[in-house]
Order: C-alpha cells, then sequence, then structure tokens
C-alpha cells in the first residue's frame, strides 16, 4: 500500500497545486541566478543584499535547486504537486526556524540575515497552503474528491441518492428521505 493511495489522481485542485509549485518556484530560481550573478564568493557569511534578502554562492545555488524541483511538481501536478508543496514548505519552516538559531554566529554559512528568516517563513507558509488546499481540513464538502475518495461507501449512497431522486425512486436504505 503506497501513502497516497487514498488521494485522488484527477481532480480540479491540481491547478492549486501546479500554481503554488510554479509561482515559488519562479521566485526562487530568480533570486538564486539574481545571486549568482552578483558574484559573491560560495560560503561568503557576509553575502550581498539581491532583492532584499542576504545570500552568497550556496543560498543561490540551493534556492536554484529547489526552485527546479518545484517547477518539476508544476509539471508533474496532482498529488505530486501537493505532497512536493508540503514538504518543500515544512523544510523552509525548519529552515527559518534553524537559521534564526544561527543568525549572527561563525555557522551562519548561507549568509542569512532577519529578512532571510522572514522570507523562510512567508515561503513556507504559502507552499503548505498551496499544498494543503482543499486536501486537508476537518469539513471538506462532500463532492470534495479528497472527502470522496476517504469516504467510498458514504458517497456511493448519497450518489444513489442523487440518482433516486432524478428518477424518482426512493432512496437506499439507511440515507433518510427528504
Amino acid at each position: 500500500m503506497r501513502l497516497d493511495d487514498h488521494l485522488p489522481v484527477d481532480h480540479k485542485l491540481s491547478q492549486m497545486y501546479r500554481f503554488g509549485a510554479g509561482l515559488m518556484g519562479l521566485i526562487l530560481v530568480v533570486f538564486g541566478i539574481l545571486g549568482l550573478l552578483n558574484g559573491v564568493s560560495f560560503l561568503s557569511k557576509a553575502g550581498s543584499r539581491i532583492a532584499g534578502l542576504n545570500s552568497n554562492g550556496a543560498l543561490s545555488t540551493i534556492s536554484i535547486v529547489i526552485g527546479v524541483l518545484l517547477f518539476a511538481g508544476m509539471v508533474k501536478g496532482g498529488n505530486f504537486a501537493s505532497t512536493l508543496n508540503i514538504v518543500v514548505g515544512v523544510a523552509f519552516l525548519l529552515s527559518g526556524f534553524v537559521n534564526l538559531a544561527l543568525l549572527d554566529t561563525g555557522s551562519n554559512l548561507l549568509a542569512f540575515k532577519m529578512s532571510n528568516v522572514l522570507f523562510s517563513f512567508a515561503v513556507g507558509v504559502m507552499l503548505m497552503f498551496f499544498g494543503m488546499y482543499g486536501r486537508v481540513t476537518g469539513g471538506l464538502p462532500h463532492d470534495n474528491p479528497y472527502w470522496r475518495k476517504r469516504h467510498p461507501q458514504q458517497a456511493a449512497r448519497e450518489e444513489e441518492a442523487r440518482a433516486a431522486v432524478t428518477t424518482r425512486r426512493p432512496p437506499p436504505r439507511g440515507l433518510p428521505q427528504h
């Protein structure tokens, strides 16, 4: 059994997952390219300001790699893009906390400043939002593909009840009549 067997493969929400992965990937790739073009050394702890954020060669390279990974998620779409957005979003949040602890220390190899930490938190939350949209909640509507996949018997009964109403048959046993 795979981890995502209960998830629907084709659904409208895939567009949201693709959009989120593509948008965040584009932002990261542009930031990374601008950082590499700036010519700062790979592990410079001072870094250089790029678009309001501090960067060095290592951070620029990591940004490009993660951006390309998100582009791959955008191309693949579906549950892969959703899961990728969630995982990368959590990684950005963790990175924000780790680099917050490393600010103003000799271990700050990615030349993070407070603006970078806030950016990591913002990107992490956005990616998690894009990945979890319509997938994770306590009150999914019954026409949501994730709800239908998780509750197949009840979804089938509701479908039979809708069909009975359109053909004027009594609903199946177990469902209240309206």
